[in-house]
């Protein structure tokens, strides 16, 4: 059975005689759920005994002029779904249990992470997503976390918060879950119109393009070790074939997968491509790993 509890303290309670034997894991979510949310449930399943979701769209995170009033709410629905594959607890607060104070004066910051990449376009977005996931952390006191990939970056950011923060939790990734043809799950696909639809797998299709070219060292200059102008003009025709395509690239980048800097293109084989980029109203996200053969 599936429980949904609307406050703190209620959830507190709860939990509390699950703790002595019992791991609990954490999914936290912003509802409007798909197939990729109940993936990480599924996946949570596997590593705990009870597993919580929460469904709170965070204000902390939304950037002045963002869809925080238009972000889809559909707690009923989402419920349905959850139940359907036995989720144990719904955590859906109010903004008011989460924030007394609005804004509230503390905060959680990850330091230079935090500015890079959806950062630069979203300045005070991350920070906002480390409050509310150390607040849910504090409230909830996981064994496990679930996390999906596809926000790779907030991802890297809620790993080096449990570890700087000192929370005693099991960060766990899952993998990005894509439509038939290849457009990673998200809530903020439904923005886009039946057109832009047709095109959005195009963002897709061209990580995966330039993901095997790295794969095949394309991007390496034999001349030099620490070459990386070929790297970017590889990079660059990939912005181009996007925004030809019909979005408007806000980033594409290749770091490594620890997301430092590339700085040499013959040592630096553990690559990850990340980008966002607008199809309408939609900013869509993906990424891709890859692991350079030398």
């Amino acid at each position: 059975m599936t429980t949904t509890l609307t406050s703190i303290q209620s959830l507190r309670d709860i939990l509390k005689p699950h703790r002595a034997n019992k791991r609990i894991a954490l999914v936290p979510t912003m509802g409007n759920l798909h197939d990729g949310h109940l993936s990480l449930v599924k996946l949570a399943k596997q590593h705990a005994d009870i597993v919580v979701v929460s469904i709170f769209v965070n204000p902390t995170q939304f950037g002045e002029g963002e869809d925080l009033d238009s972000y889809p709410r559909t707690l009923e629905a989402d419920t349905q779904k959850l139940a359907s594959i036995d989720t144990n607890y719904i955590f859906a607060p109010s903004v008011d249990d989460m924030y007394p104070v609005l804004p509230p004066p503390t905060q959680v910051l990850a330091g230079d992470i935090s500015t890079q990449l959806c950062g630069k376009s979203r300045p005070t977005h991350f920070d906002g997503v480390g409050l509310v996931v150390s607040k849910l952390f504090n409230i909830v006191a996981p064994d496990v976390a679930v996390f999906g990939q596809k926000d790779y970056q907030q991802l890297a950011i809620i790993r080096q918060i449990a570890r700087d923060l000192s929370y005693d939790i099991d960060i766990v990734s899952a993998p990005i879950v894509r439509a038939d043809d290849g457009l990673a799950l998200s809530s903020r696909n439904q923005y886009l119109t039946a057109t832009e639809r047709s095109i959005a797998p195009t963002l897709h299709q061209e990580v995966t393009r330039l993901a095997e070219k790295l794969a095949q060292g394309v991007h390496i200059n034999n001349a030099s070790e620490t070459d990386l102008s070929l790297l970017q003009s590889l990079i660059d025709e990939s912005i181009t074939q996007i925004n030809e395509a019909g979005f408007k690239v806000d980033y594409l980048e290749v770091r490594q997968q620890n997301l430092q800097d590339i700085t040499n293109t013959k040592q630096d084989t553990a690559l990850v491509i990340l980008t966002a980029a607008w199809l309408g109203k939609a900013r869509l996200l993906d990424n891709q790993q890859v692991q350079v053969a030398v």
